[in-house]
């Protein structure tokens, strides 16, 4: 079992930065990937950003590349650092588990996950 849960969403101003936490916890030990989405109002769920089980590989949306950092820590929490933030990064952001065993493969589909969060808003004002 895992519980995700995201914070460090809230209101900003464009160009402004934020860092989205997500505190993951695990009854048993197994091997995950991670990765963020959102959902902007009226939209579908768009992938954003993506780390593999070891914290060695990253894939970014073309649409954050250059503004947003995906990074993990020792104790497998995951982090989205957000800089130059534009009104059209408004959304709920999600993160998400993905069991993965061995591979090392970096996930980006939003199939590829099991066990997701609850969500942060994001707000970015003009």
């Amino acid at each position: 079992q895992v519980q995700l849960v995201e914070s460090g969403g809230g209101l900003v101003q464009a160009g402004d930065s934020l860092i989205l936490s997500c505190a993951v916890s695990r009854r048993t030990f197994s091997s995950y990937a991670m990765g963020w989405f959102r959902q902007a109002p009226g939209k579908e769920r768009e992938f954003v950003a993506a780390i593999n089980r070891l914290g060695t590989s990253t894939y970014y949306a073309d649409s954050v590349k250059g503004r947003f950092t995906i990074s993990g820590d020792n104790a497998k929490n995951t982090y989205l650092q957000m800089i130059s933030l534009k009104p059209v990064d408004t959304a709920v952001y999600y993160c998400a588990c993905a069991e993965t065993g061995l591979s090392t493969a970096v996930r980006t589909r939003s199939t590829d996950y099991r066990y997701w969060g609850q969500g942060t808003t994001v707000t970015v004002s003009s």
